[in-house]
C-alpha cells in the first residue's frame, strides 16, 4: 500500500471533521469565551487585593466582588460543560461515521479487488486507530482557537499598564509554538509508526489464528510465540518514542512558561518594592495593577500550552487519516447492487454471457440452461475465479453483459440475482458462535429435518457427528477443529440447506486428498441431479469431467484470437 503524502492525510481529516465542523467551531468559541473571562476574575481579586492592603475596603464592596467572582466562575465552568459535551457529542458522531463508511466500503468490496486490505488490518483501524481521533476533536481545535485569541487579548491588557511585562510576554510567548513546530515532525513520525505496529500487530494475530492447526502440527508454537515476543518489543518500543517526545516537548514548553512567569513575577516584586522605576505608565506600579498583572501571565501561557500539547493528538489523527487514505487509494472495485437482502429473481431463467471482458481477460459467449452443471478450467490466470465473480455480480465488467433471461446483472438487478445464489468460496468463512448459526444464516425457519437433508445431500453429517457439541460446536472464523475438505462440504450443506437454484463454486476440491475431493465432487453432482445449476472453477480434471459441460477458457481465448 502506497503511503499517502502529508497534505492527503490532513485533507482527509478535514473531510472526516466537515460534517461536525460548526459544532465544533461552536464549542471552541464557547472555550475562548470561558477563557477571556478570567481578566474579569483577575480584576476583581486584584481590586479586593488593593482595597484592603490601603484599608479602604469596605464589607459590601468585599461581599460585592466575591459574588461578582462566584457568578462570573459559574459561567465559565458553564461554558466550559457546554463545550465538553458538544465536543463529545462531534467525536461520537465523526467517529460513527468513519466507522460506518469504512465498513460500507470493506463489505461492498470485490472479492476480485487487488490489493485488499488485510482484515485485522481492517479491524485494528476500526478498534484500536479511530478512537484516536477523539483526543484531536476535543482538544486540538478548541486550543488552536484559544491560541489564535486569548494570548493577544491579555498581552494587549498587559500593556496597558506595563510596557516591559508586556515585552516579556512578547518575547516568551512565541518560543512555545516555535519549539512545537520544531517536534512536530518528530511526533508525526512517531505516531505513524506506532500506529503501522499496530496494524502489524492485528495481522500477525489473524495470520497465526488461521493457522493454529497448521502450527501445532508442525510444532511450531516456540517460534510463533517469538514473533509475538518480537512485534510487542516493537510496539513497545514505538510507543516509548511516542512517549519521549510527547514528555521531552512538555518539559521544554513548561520551562518556557515558567521563565516567563517567573520574569513577570520578579520585574512586578521589584517594582512594587520600589528597586525597579521603569516599564509602568503608573510611578511607580501600583499594588492593583502588579496583582493583575501577575494573574494574567500564567493565563497567557495557558493556551499556547494546550496547544503544544493538542500538537501529539493531531500527529495520531494524521497517522489515522493517513492509514484511511491508503485505504481508500486501494483497489476500488466493488460489487454491484448494495449487498443488500433482496427478492430473488422470477423464474427459471438461462444465464448468458455476452461480450464479457475485464482487463486483458476476454471471456466467450456462453448460455447455461436451468439445472446445467458447467464447469471453468484453464491454466492458472486465465479468469475461471473472475468468470464465476462476474456471474455472480461481485464485480463489475469492462464490458459486456451477464445476462439473466433478458435482464442484465447491473447495479439495480445484482442483490435479486444473489439471491438465488449459494456460494461456495474456496477458503470457507464460518460465523462466530455454534455451526447451526453459518448453515441456516439467512434462513430462521430452518428445522432439524432440513438441516440433516442438506447435510445428507453434501454427505457432511459424520463431519458434524464428530464435532465434540455437534451442531454447537462453533468452529472459528476459518473452521478451526474440521478439515480443509469438511469445511467445504460443510459450505456445500449450507448451499444445499438454503435451497437456491445456482451454485457457484470457486475451485471447491483445490488442494484436498483424492478421497475428499470425490465427496466434493460427489455432492455437487447431487445437487445437480436435484435441479441446481452448478456452475465451478477448477483445476481438477474430475470435477471437471463430472459436470455436464466443460469450457477450457485458455483454449476459448486461443481460439477466438486466432
Amino acid at each position: 500500500m502506497k503511503r499517502p503524502t502529508p497534505d492527503l492525510a490532513t485533507q482527509r481529516l478535514t473531510r472526516a471533521l466537515a460534517p461536525e465542523a460548526a459544532r465544533i467551531r461552536r464549542a471552541a468559541q464557547l472555550t475562548t469565551i470561558a477563557a477571556l473571562l478570567w481578566p474579569a476574575m483577575a480584576a476583581l481579586v486584584a481590586l479586593s487585593f488593593g482595597a484592603l492592603v490601603t484599608g479602604t475596603a469596605t464589607t459590601a464592596q468585599i461581599l460585592w466582588a466575591s459574588a461578582a467572582f462566584l457568578a462570573i466562575g459559574a459561567l465559565r465552568t458553564g461554558l466550559s460543560v457546554r463545550a465538553s459535551a458538544l465536543l463529545d457529542r462531534s467525536a461520537d458522531v465523526v467517529l460513527a461515521a468513519e466507522r460506518a463508511a469504512l465498513l460500507t466500503t470493506q463489505e461492498r468490496l470485490s472479492p476480485r479487488a487487488e490489493g485488499r486490505a488485510n482484515s485485522a488490518a481492517v479491524a485494528a483501524l476500526l478498534v484500536d486507530k479511530l478512537p484516536h481521533l477523539r483526543p484531536y476533536i476535543m482538544r486540538a481545535r478548541p486550543a488552536a482557537m484559544r491560541a489564535a485569541i486569548v494570548p493577544l487579548v491579555l498581552l494587549a491588557l498587559s500593556a496597558t499598564m506595563s510596557w516591559t511585562v508586556a515585552l516579556i510576554l512578547l518575547v516568551a510567548g512565541p518560543l512555545i509554538p516555535v519549539f512545537m513546530a520544531l517536534v512536530g515532525l518528530a511526533a508525526r513520525e512517531a505516531s505513524e509508526k506506532q500506529m503501522d505496529e499496530i496494524g502489524t500487530l492485528s495481522t500477525l494475530l489473524s495470520e497465526r489464528l488461521g493457522a493454529l492447526l497448521d502450527i501445532r502440527l508442525l510444532d511450531a508454537r516456540p517460534r510463533m510465540l517469538q514473533d509475538f515476543e518480537d512485534r510487542a518489543e516493537s510496539l513497545r518500543e514505538r510507543t516509548m518514542a511516542v512517549l519521549r517526545v510527547a514528555f521531552l516537548s512538555s518539559t521544554v514548553l513548561e520551562l518556557f512558561s515558567a521563565i516567563g512567569v517567573a520574569m513577570v513575577a520578579v520585574y512586578v516584586g521589584f517594582a512594587l518594592l520600589g528597586e525597579l522605576g521603569f516599564g509602568a505608565y503608573a510611578t511607580p506600579l501600583t499594588l492593583t495593577e502588579g496583582v493583575f498583572l501577575l494573574m494574567l501571565a500564567p493565563e497567557f501561557f495557558q493556551p499556547l500550552r494546550d496547544l503544544a500539547a493538542s500538537w501529539h493528538d493531531k500527529a495520531a489523527a494524521l497517522a489515522v487519516a493517513r492509514d484511511l487514505t491508503g485505504i481508500e487509494a486501494g483497489d476500488d472495485s466493488t460489487i454491484l447492487g448494495d449487498g443488500a437482502a433482496a427478492t430473488p429473481l422470477p423464474g427459471a431463467t438461462p444465464i448468458r454471457l455476452r461480450g464479457l471482458s475485464l482487463g486483458a481477460m476476454r471471456f466467450p459467449d456462453l448460455d447455461i440452461a436451468p439445472g446445467a452443471s458447467v464447469a471453468f478450467t484453464g491454466p492458472s490466470g486465465s479468469g475461471k475465479s473472475t468468470l464465476i465473480a462476474l456471474i455472480g455480480g461481485l464485480v463489475a465488467p469492462d464490458a459486456g453483459q451477464v445476462l439473466i433471461g433478458e435482464k442484465p446483472v447491473g447495479p439495480e438487478t445484482a442483490d435479486a440475482w444473489r439471491a438465488r445464489i449459494a456460494w461456495v468460496p474456496q477458503s470457507p468463512h464460518f460465523l462466530r458462535g455454534p455451526l447451526r448459526d453459518t448453515l441456516t444464516l439467512g434462513l430462521p425457519e430452518a428445522d432439524a429435518d432440513s438441516i440433516a437433508r442438506g447435510l445428507a445431500l453434501a454427505s457432511a453429517e459424520d463431519v458434524v457427528a464428530r464435532l465434540p457439541q455437534g451442531l454447537e460446536t462453533p468452529l472459528g472464523e476459518s473452521g478451526a477443529g474440521v478439515s480443509g475438505g469438511e469445511a467445504r462440504r460443510l459450505m456445500l450443506a449450507r448451499a444445499a440447506l438454503s435451497g437456491r437454484p445456482v451454485i457457484l463454486a470457486d475451485e471447491p476440491t483445490a488442494d484436498l486428498d483424492a478421497e475428499t475431493a470425490a465427496d466434493i465432487t460427489e455432492a455437487l453432482c447431487a445437487l445437480s441431479d436435484k435441479g441446481a445449476t452448478v456452475i465451478v472453477a477448477t483445476h481438477d480434471a474430475a470435477l471437471a469431467a463430472a459436470m455436464g459441460t466443460r469450457i477450457d477458457l485458455g483454449r476459448a481465448r486461443q481460439e477466438s484470437a486466432a
